[in-house]
């Protein structure tokens, strides 16, 4: 029996470690479809994908096309013959004519357990929303926005000191065993899909820089979720007298507070007054500096009991 060609699409380190498992799976892979370079770094140099770097450490062939919708993007999918496409956090749209290319259509690795978290964001939302279970499923793909049905789930908790990024590394992990596990029986047509119910539905926006800047007028348990939702990207921000400062780790507690304003600085932790409770923050950032914990942060940029951090309008 020959062996079957699988192609894949993807972009960031999430669906490299999706592919880098793929080249151990017994199977052909004839196409690697990534973004095109970008600029990136101080120098804005182009900086090839996580995806592209993995494809060619493997001798694997890569296309970068700007979008799949005319007939001459979409060549070098067909002229593959795949019979299945894996398509991980790709970034662009498929057109119908893409998933009716593969034999087997086109299957994804979303990061969430769906229908909750439908969209580009499931990871930073899910950590936003204070979730405490979260997951991977993959599914195969249809016209509508992460809708098509279930192929199999893998359910994770979310700990309570998760970022964005510690749970990002988690699901990557268990995407990639998720989808050498499905194989073998999608292939040879044992697998079932399930409709997905639409009851739960929620749409995972992609985060924004103008999201970054922290209201402490919220609640101080919200503040925390947001806080490690936004951890690597962009970074919480608090300004304090035209100082712009990221909040990369901080804790709620139950003490009452004005909001924005800082009732206690130690080493132990710098504690801001929220809509309800206070958030207890210990991991900090300068503008042009590195993350520091609180007290190596104070050293070099001391704040102090009674500054005020400014409320968004």
């Amino acid at each position: 029996m020959s062996r079957p060609r699988i192609a894949f699409a993807g972009t960031p380190a999430f669906a490299a470690r999706a592919l880098e498992a793929l080249t151990g799976f017994e199977c052909d892979i004839p196409l690697v479809l990534t973004q095109p370079d970008r600029p990136a770094g101080r120098g804005m140099k182009l900086h090839a994908s996580e995806v592209k770097q993995c494809a060619l450490a493997h001798g694997l062939p890569v296309a970068q096309p700007a979008s799949l919708k005319s007939v001459d993007e979409q060549a070098a999918l067909r002229e593959a013959a795949p019979d299945l496409l894996v398509v991980v956090a790709y970034g662009l749209l498929l057109p119908q004519s893409v998933l009716d290319i593969p034999r087997l259509g086109c299957i994804n690795i979303h990061g969430s357990l769906l229908p909750r978290w439908r969209g580009a964001a499931p990871i930073q939302r899910a950590v936003e929303a204070g979730d405490r279970r979260t997951g991977i499923t993959l599914m195969q793909m249809d016209a509508g926005l992460d809708t098509g049905p279930m192929l199999a789930e893998h359910a994770i908790d979310i700990h309570a000191d998760d970022s964005a990024a510690s749970l990002h590394d988690r699901l990557a992990s268990v995407g990639a065993q998720c989808l050498i596990d499905t194989l073998p029986g999608l292939l040879a047509g044992r697998v079932a899909a399930r409709p997905q119910p639409d009851d739960g539905a929620c749409y995972a926006a992609k985060i924004s820089k103008a999201e970054a800047a922290i209201d402490f007028r919220r609640a101080a348990a919200k503040l925390d979720c947001a806080i490690r939702a936004f951890d690597p990207f962009p970074g919480a921000l608090m300004t304090v007298d035209g100082d712009v400062i990221k909040l990369w780790r901080a804790s709620a507690i139950d003490r009452p507070g004005e909001p924005g304003l800082i009732s206690d600085v130690g080493d132990d932790g710098i504690t801001i007054g929220c809509g309800t409770g206070s958030l207890c923050v210990t991991e900090l950032q300068k503008s042009g500096g590195r993350r520091l914990p609180v007290a190596e942060f104070l050293r070099g940029h001391p704040l102090m009991a009674g500054q005020r951090a400014q409320l968004p309008d």
